[in-house]
């Protein structure tokens, strides 16, 4: 039975306003993000969106910085850039305020040794996950909770940003033909032993459906398979994240700029390795390169509406091969090309 606002005890006032201050501490920037998901996960191995959401996470620092780096800077405009980073930023911000204070109050529960999630709708959190972390509480079942909570974020994003008038004119609709196809945005790589790479492509970012599919493949990779599983997690805890793609590949990225400015540019790759004597790419370190931002206040509301979204929850039996290593090689030289061509990517 959920408490109303006036009948919260003292008690339970200073549980909430704690997971506030906490997560508003940790929600500074990618970086700061994306560590404390791992943090978490470690703390809490049976909750496994912790993982995913790390290693996604990973993924959005990258797109981040790919905005400063040695591609994109010659390919789109400044305007263009810090768009698409305010469109990057605002989806990672709103999931950790979504997702944190669920870990929170998880953590909480077990120091009490009851569950507390009645508390979610003092903190905006959709009926769904109520339900779903009750469910937990008693059963364990790790497969259905952790594509509960994608379906959740998925869903929580779509409103607020998907959605959302202002983001649609200005980076969805004018970069659909980039989101799909032409950069590293829909490759979501994770790296594991000696510069191997897994993950999937998301084809159809503007689909719920698409999104949420793409969240259960991904769990397939990173869980499914135990050895891939432990060598990324190995991969994750050896590598702090710092938003550069040098984290995962230091002989081709290099987080200082080796380049001249000024000087057209050349050909430095060849099936994902550096040419004799080329410069590394330039890939910079997140909080070098972006300020952190102050977000607004997220927009309040339950997306739960359709209780049709269960049928997610359904496993898949087939194991995904997350073979992308070829695909993101392909991308990257296409992205060279461009560059040396000077074909500014023009809207």
């Amino acid at each position: 039975m959920a408490s109303s606002v006036s009948t919260l005890t003292r008690n339970e006032e200073i549980i909430l306003q704690r997971i506030k201050n906490t997560t508003i501490q940790h929600n500074l920037n990618n970086v700061t993000r994306t560590k404390a998901y791992l943090d978490f996960y470690m703390q809490h191995p049976e909750i496994q969106w912790a993982f995913l959401g790390h290693m996604v996470s990973r993924n959005g620092g990258w797109n981040m910085t790919d905005l400063k780096g040695e591609f994109l800077t010659r390919l789109m405009a400044k305007k263009d850039r810090n768009l698409f980073f305010h469109f990057l930023e605002r989806g990672n911000w709103l999931i950790f305020q979504d997702v944190y204070p669920q870990f929170l109050l998880y953590e909480e529960s077990i120091r009490h040794r009851k569950p507390l999630f009645y508390l979610f709708s003092h903190l905006n959190i959709s009926t769904f996950m109520e339900t779903i972390w009750n469910q937990f509480w008693q059963n364990q079942d790790m497969y259905i909770h952790t594509i509960a909570m994608v379906i959740n974020e998925q869903s929580y994003l779509e409103k607020r940003v998907v959605q959302n008038p202002h983001y649609q004119k200005e980076v969805i609709n004018k970069f659909e033909f980039m989101l799909q196809d032409w950069l590293s945005f829909n490759h979501i790589l994770f790296p594991y032993g000696k510069k191997q790479l897994s993950g999937q492509t998301l084809h159809q970012f503007e689909s719920l459906h698409e999104r949420i599919l793409l969240g259960k493949r991904l769990y397939s990779i990173l869980f499914k398979n135990k050895e891939i599983h432990q060598q990324v997690v190995d991969w994750a805890k050896s590598h702090p994240h710092t938003g550069s793609r040098k984290d995962y590949w230091p002989d081709i990225f290099n987080s200082v700029n080796e380049g001249m400015p000024g000087f057209p540019y050349q050909l430095r790759l060849k099936s994902c390795q550096l040419r004799a004597g080329a410069r590394k790419i330039y890939s910079p370190i997140l909080e070098n390169v972006w300020k952190n931002v102050n977000q607004e206040e997220a927009e309040k509301g339950d997306w739960f509406e359709n209780w049709q979204v269960v049928d997610y929850l359904t496993e898949d039996e087939e194991m995904i091969d997350g073979e992308i290593k070829h695909e993101y090689c392909k991308t990257l030289e296409r992205l060279e090309l461009a560059t040396l061509a000077k074909k500014a990517i023009t809207f």
